[in-house]
């Protein structure tokens, strides 16, 4: 018995001693990363794969409302007050689910636009990308956004046309000539769903990043 328990405590002091050295070893790791340019771009690459991955299964942005494409002006409310009666039979839900519906299907097809972005960057912020669990994800999203909006928002407004978005809200704008102004133009609905889906995005990404970077042994794999 007395056997089975020192090889017991044996094994969980080997065990313990195993996650300190992985634990110590990250920032090592990430520092190394950050410095080669190719491992810290594997990491995000990985990172936003994951999130695309994500957000491309149906119904995934509409579900989570910390991601969720609400129509523009004031989180949805201007627009529910301007349709009107088209409000009261639920018609601001439908097209607010179609949002949704078109961001999941640009997030299916962004994977390259993501992947170039990532590679045409120079990743020489060094001390944020190591010092904070999401620190590749803000740097990309600080340096590319202007580039990512630019690749994205044709996707968003094919996937808008192709699940019948702009058709709908052709039907709740009629006749209401407040509609322009308030943002609720086909262009205007571009705009507003690639901002939110590109945020959305940035989102996952970041979650996706800081899982990556509680795993050491991934992070060390590869470098040495």
């Amino acid at each position: 018995m007395e056997r089975d328990e020192t090889e017991m405590q044996r094994r969980m002091l080997l065990a313990g001693a195993a996650g300190l050295l992985a634990f110590a070893m990250a920032p090592f790791a990430i520092a190394k990363m950050a410095k080669a340019g190719g491992g810290i771009k594997s990491l995000i690459g990985n990172a936003s794969d994951g999130a695309l991955d994500k957000l491309s299964q149906p119904g995934a942005f509409y579900r989570d409302t910390a991601v969720r494409i609400l129509l523009p002006g004031a989180g949805g409310k201007l627009a529910s007050k301007l349709f009107g009666v088209g409000d009261k039979l639920g018609l601001t839900t439908s097209l607010t689910k179609s949002l949704n519906d078109a961001g999941g299907k640009a997030a299916g097809e962004a994977k390259p636009i993501f992947r170039d972005a990532i590679g045409n960057l120079r990743w020489t912020d060094a001390p944020s990308l190591v010092s904070k669990n999401d620190g590749a994800t803000r740097y990309l999203e600080t340096s590319a956004s202007d580039t990512l909006f630019g690749k994205v928002s044709p996707l968003i407004g094919s996937a808008l046309e192709n699940v019948g978005a702009y058709r709908q809200l052709d039907q709740l704008s009629k006749g209401n000539p407040l509609m322009a102004s308030a943002g609720l133009t086909r262009d205007g609905l571009t705009k507003s769903v690639t901002e939110q889906a590109l945020k959305g995005i940035f989102h996952y990404m970041a979650g996706e990043e800081a899982a990556l970077r509680k795993n050491p042994a991934g992070l060390l794999k590869g470098i040495f």
